[in-house]
């Protein structure tokens, strides 16, 4: 004589995780597109403040003193290479660096390069020992104007999206070295 299995349970059950995964996939999407349009808000109002710069000393100012506050970091340092001349910017002031330092330092970056540390890059100066969560962002412009590297720095270390957070750093370079040509133009 056959036997009747019940697949009824088993079934709900089944479906009943299916659709917890489902709307635990669902809330981790919205937190991650909430988390990413605040990201890009903050980018394009770092690009909107380097705008507003009336001066190359301006925009340093506003790209070390203003920035960190603006996108929710410790420590920005802006290192170019001028001419035959290398210089370090950060919340400190400006500094002279080799530009042959500088030149291996933007050679190890293509585009953007963000990584968890246990120590921040030395560009960072004197932060790079509180620096655990760190951003590298190229800035090209053609010779004879200033290429260089944009070094963001958290205290904290993070989990980093590369891929969608890539491209926001990218914009924010691209617009940084567009600011540093205008000026470098500009009479």
């Amino acid at each position: 004589m056959g036997r009747v299995i019940q697949f009824e349970e088993r079934a709900v059950a089944h479906l009943r995780e299916k659709l917890g995964a489902a709307e635990e996939a669902n809330q981790d999407l919205i937190a991650f597109a909430r988390g990413h349009s605040g990201a890009a808000s903050a980018i394009h109002a770092a690009v909107l403040a380097g705008l507003e710069a009336d001066s190359i000393e301006s925009l340093l100012h506003i790209v070390t003193h203003e920035w960190p506050l603006i996108l929710g970091i410790d420590a920005v340092a802006l290192s170019l290479i001028v001419g035959d001349d290398g210089f370090r910017a950060d919340g400190n002031g400006v500094q002279r660096v080799a530009p042959q330092i500088l030149a291996r330092a933007i050679g190890e970056v293509d585009g953007v390069t963000m990584r968890t540390v246990t120590r921040g890059h030395p560009l960072f100066g004197p932060a790079c020992d509180l620096i655990r969560a760190e951003a590298l962002i190229r800035l090209d412009n053609p010779a004879p104007l200033p290429s260089g590297l944009l070094a963001l720095g958290q205290r904290t270390s993070q989990q980093l999206d590369a891929r969608h957070g890539s491209e926001l750093l990218l914009f924010l370079g691209h617009s940084l070295a567009a600011m540093i040509r205008r000026w470098m133009t500009t009479p």
